[in-house]
């Protein structure tokens, strides 16, 4: 089996993080650019950047409730080798496929998948909490 792994020099793009993960959690750039007082221009322009100054990465990691290591190391790339390179591999007796998978995990998959759910549930509560304020304000 032959691995893929990110070029060395592959620098990770920490604006296009920034961008997956508010997707993910399902917030739009006008409330994330309320959060930092910023327009949603602003949010969209920071999108496009591959680095992004460490206090700003610090602020918007506490809104989006993710590490900044998530941002400033993800690298969909090298995530995407690293999922083709175990999971399409159907020969089962690989020694590399049997160290990668763990047959008696000590977690439930489905548990942290339902508890991923549940905080990107709470965190579409807060926001809307937020946005029910802004419009109350106006």
């Amino acid at each position: 089996m032959t691995t893929h792994t990110a070029m060395p020099n592959h620098k990770v793009h920490e604006g296009r993080n920034i961008k997956r993960f508010r997707e993910m959690l399902g917030i739009k750039q006008d409330a994330l650019a309320a959060d930092l007082d910023m327009s949603q221009q602003s949010i969209s322009l920071l999108e496009q950047k591959e680095t992004i100054d460490t206090p700003l990465l610090q602020q918007i990691s506490a809104i989006l409730k993710i590490p900044v290591e998530a941002i400033q190391h993800f690298d969909e790339e090298a995530a995407i080798n690293v999922i083709s390179n175990t999971f399409n591999n159907h020969d089962h007796s690989s020694p590399q496929f049997a160290s990668v998978i763990n047959n008696s995990p000590t977690f439930n998959p489905l548990d942290k998948m339902v508890e991923l759910y549940e905080r990107m549930l709470q965190q579409q509560r807060e926001m809307i909490d937020k946005l029910e304020k802004l419009i109350e304000k106006k």
